[in-house]
Parts: structure tokens; C-alpha cells; sequence
């Protein structure tokens, strides 16, 4: 089981705020089955330069490190890359993709995206530089219009849901609906600490398994393995 987005990695971000709190997250996640953990943490090119947040993620990762035990998920680091006009065009892109892989995890903005910002989403998609995968795809779907995820879609993007989607009484019916249409490939926690925002990708499983059967969730595994397996 993979969490595509979490927000693990000690000191690094608005996640979590010590090893204390990190270790406590992969226990809950290794609790509920995960195996294969993305470190995303936020990247912002107009605060840090890629250098800069490289080393401050390898330190992070280092201090995580130093205390794991060794039944411990599998941690990949990677980054949620804030979409800026231009990314298509960013040096070093390539070094922001989840560890290992090609794949590339991209936050867009909460609002309707433009015309341009559609365009160069595809654009980056077709040209074979990285693999995208939008995160936490349900902050953003009702507000573009249809064309635009089945344009996305068509050229290759992946769509990412963070696990309090399928569990909130007010959204778990669009989630189920969503996955049951073909938009949403794989989940995240998007965990950032061991409160509101604590790792639940064991209890939306089970919802998702309770609704839609066993195949949906193996059909998320697969993608899952897959993305992992061909990007590497």
C-alpha cells in the first residue's frame, strides 16, 4: 500500500514539527498496512531554490532516518511542487520528482484555472520530462469546467485524492463516484501531523473496499506499483 503525499519529514514544512511526531505518523501508517511512503514536502520556487530545499530535505530525511525502526515503511522522498507560471520551463525540474522515478506531484492553485495554466499543465504532461500527478485533486475539481480533466486526462496526468475525502460525511459520496469514473488513480493521507491531520489511508480503504469491492482498491495498487515500476 503507497501513500502518494504526505508531509512526514521533521522541520521541513507545516507538517510535521519533530522526529517524535514523524515516527508516531509511520507507525500509524505502517498500522494500517502502508508499505511505501512519498515524503512530499512543499516546494515553493519563489521562496527556496531547488538546491536549497534539496539539502534541507536530505537533512530532514537524514534526522528521520537516524530513529526508524527496522519494520519502517519504505520512504521516498519527493516534493508538492505549487504550480507558477513557467514550471514547464524550470531547471532541475527532474530533481523535485519522487525519488527513484520520474513522477512529479503538482499542487494547483484553488481557484478556476486559465486558459494558460491548462494549457502548459498538458503541455508538460506531453512532453515526456516528467510524469504528473495532481495533488489532492477533489480541491479543485468543481471548479473547472469538465473539458478540462478530461483534457488532462487524455494527455497522461495522474489524479491523486487525499483519504479524508472518502471520509467526511459531507464529501465521501462524490469521492466513490469520482474513483467509480476513472478520476482518481491513487490516495494520499497528506498527513501533516498525529491530529486533524492524521494519516486515515487505512479507513478510507476500508470504505472505498465497502462500497466499490476489493478490485477497486487493487486497481489503485496497480496503478500505484505501476507508476513506481516505470518511471524508475
Amino acid at each position: 500500500m503507497i501513500d502518494f503525499h504526505s508531509h512526514i519529514l521533521p522541520g521541513i514544512d507545516d507538517g510535521s514539527k519533530s522526529t517524535k511526531m514523524s515516527l508516531e505518523m509511520l507507525s500509524a501508517l505502517r498500522a494500517q498496512g502502508a508499505d511505501t511512503i512519498a515524503a512530499t514536502p512543499h516546494f515553493y520556487a519563489t521562496q527556496r531554490s531547488t538546491e536549497s530545499f534539496l539539502n534541507r530535505r536530505a537533512q530532514a530525511a537524514g534526522k528521520l532516518r537516524e530513529g526508524l525502526p527496522a519494520d519502517a515503511p519504505r520512504i521516498l522522498l519527493g516534493a508538492e511542487v505549487l504550480y507558477f507560471p513557467g514550471v514547464g520551463r524550470m531547471e532541475k525540474l527532474e530533481e523535485l520528482c519522487l525519488e527513484g522515478t520520474r513522477l512529479l506531484l503538482l499542487e494547483m492553485p484553488f481557484t478556476t484555472w486559465s486558459e494558460y495554466m491548462v494549457r502548459e499543465v498538458n503541455e508538460l504532461a506531453r512532453s515526456g520530462r516528467v510524469t504528473l500527478m495532481l495533488a489532492h485533486m477533489e480541491r479543485y475539481y468543481f471548479r473547472q469546467d469538465p473539458s478540462v480533466w478530461d483534457a488532462l486526462l487524455d494527455n497522461g496526468v495522474y489524479l491523486q485524492s487525499n483519504a479524508e475525502f472518502f471520509l467526511s460525511f459531507r464529501t465521501r459520496r462524490r469521492a466513490l463516484q469520482l474513483l467509480r469514473d476513472g478520476y482518481i488513480h491513487v490516495l494520499g493521507t497528506d498527513c501533516h501531523n498525529m491530529g486533524a491531520r492524521a494519516p486515515r489511508l487505512g479507513e478510507a480503504r476500508r470504505r472505498i473496499e465497502k462500497h466499490l469491492g476489493a478490485e477497486a482498491l487493487q486497481d489503485i495498487d496497480e496503478t500505484g506499483e505501476e507508476l513506481l515500476r516505470k518511471d524508475g
